[in-house]
């Protein structure tokens, strides 16, 4: 074996290819089609979009957990292991299992040069393919159409909401970023749209596959009720349904799609509604509006870009505090920076600025620029996240909540300090 650990192997694979992000499937194409996994014996559900696949994602798998099947699930990036990005029956997959997967790839590969997206896509399609499974959730990483999830054929398609996001890679409209998206469509195969102002680039592309695209309010909808939610589509409803466990108005949203996606399964998959209920009570997702209790709670959330901005103060003001708000932020350079500002102001009291050395990381002075810019307020300025959330801890009072946002390793640093 070319290394004996997985970290090892994590470090050699961010250094094999010449850029981190290399959209395309010719590479990890032929890496498949070498390892003979072109085909998957189990069913595949690939989830895209901008916001909500996260969440979307979690559902299914818990809902089909419920349900009695094997599942597997592939989701990035992770939080504090690389380990969470592939699962089993709701397990991470052992390091010993990564490991083997990485060696037959490394194998396989040739002179086939990798990015680490790609070795851990390729890895998870591996193990899925030894482990028997009823059924995988996949959750496409960049835009669709060239990301390394779109090497396998959906048996069921869902397109979550739609909005900017990594400009530099899909485009700057959500029509040029839908049609990327739409990219995991395949020709007479089912998908679902659980955004409810669906691009016009997403349906004429479905259109001219001839793809049956179920869209929610106009295909099937849901409704709040006294007693939770229900789901309706032209042939079934279900009611009453308990609300996910994920906090969120929006979630329905999610929730509805997730249905849409199961009722086309439902043939080949039946879900019970006593399933349907056990699983939306039980899904959990790190990271989106995580509460962490206390005398003076921290909210963690990886909301990066206007829409998830605006769901995170959304879920702020549902639950008001008789304190201040402190923003902990520290975000990725190439992402909106002012409009996800400008969406928390209205329920942000202080902010707590705060530098990302990583790769595209927004320094500290940028950031506060911006915040500036935005805001009435004087941000105060970090050049770390630890610097930043230990000062808004001594800072707060009883009364009081820390809210941490703006990236995936924003909120990983915030996990790793509160464990």
């Amino acid at each position: 074996m070319r290394f004996p650990t997985l970290q090892a192997w994590l470090d050699w694979q961010e250094t094999l290819h010449p850029s981190a992000i290399d959209l395309g499937l010719e590479r990890p194409g032929r890496v498949l089609k070498a390892l003979g996994l072109q085909s998957q014996q189990h069913m595949v559900i690939s989830v895209v979009g901008t916001n909500g696949k996260g969440s979307s994602v979690a559902m299914l798998e818990s809902i089909l957990l419920a349900a009695g099947y094997r599942v597997g699930c592939y989701t990035s990036p992770h939080l504090l292991r690389y380990n969470e990005r592939i699962r089993i029956q709701g397990e991470e997959v052992s390091d010993e299992a990564l490991c083997e997967s990485f060696e037959r790839i490394d194998r396989a590969r040739g002179d086939v040069s990798l990015t680490y997206f790609e070795f851990g896509t390729l890895a998870a399609f591996d193990i899925f393919s030894r482990a028997a499974l009823d059924v995988a959730v996949l959750e496409v990483g960049l835009g669709g159409r060239l990301d390394a999830v779109n090497l396998l054929d959906a048996d069921v398609a869902l397109v979550t909401a739609i909005d900017v996001d990594h400009a530099a890679w899909l485009g700057d409209d959500r029509d040029v970023i839908a049609r990327e998206k739409a990219g995991i469509l395949r020709a007479g195969m089912p998908a679902v749209c659980s955004d409810p102002h669906p691009p016009r680039s997403l349906l004429d592309y479905a259109d001219s596959l001839g793809v049956p695209l179920a869209v929610i309010d106009r295909d099937f909808r849901y409704e709040a009720t006294s007693e939770g939610w229900a789901w309706f589509s032209e042939d079934q409803h279900r009611m009453p349904l308990p609300l996910p466990a994920l906090r969120g108005r929006f979630q329905l949203q999610n929730a509805a799609g997730v249905l849409m996606v199961l009722h086309l399964l439902s043939g080949r998959l039946p879900v019970s509604m006593q399933h349907l209920r056990q699983g939306l009570l039980s899904v959990s997702l790190a990271g989106r509006f995580q509460v962490f209790p206390g005398e003076v709670p921290m909210i963690i959330d990886v909301a990066h870009n206007p829409q998830s901005a605006m769901a995170l103060k959304d879920n702020l003001e549902q639950i008001p505090v008789s304190g201040q708000t402190r923003a902990v932020v520290a975000m990725l350079a190439d992402k909106d920076l002012a409009h996800v500002v400008s969406a928390l102001e209205p329920v942000v009291e202080q902010w707590y600025v705060a530098g990302l050395d990583v790769y595209r990381g927004c320094d500290a002075p940028s950031l506060a620029k911006v915040v500036e810019e935005v805001c009435t307020i004087t941000p105060r300025v970090f050049t770390t996240l630890d610097e930043a959330l230990e000062q808004a801890q001594r800072d707060a009072v009883k009364g009081d909540r820390i809210v941490v946002f703006g990236s995936f390793y924003t909120v990983a640093g915030a996990m790793a300090a509160h464990v």
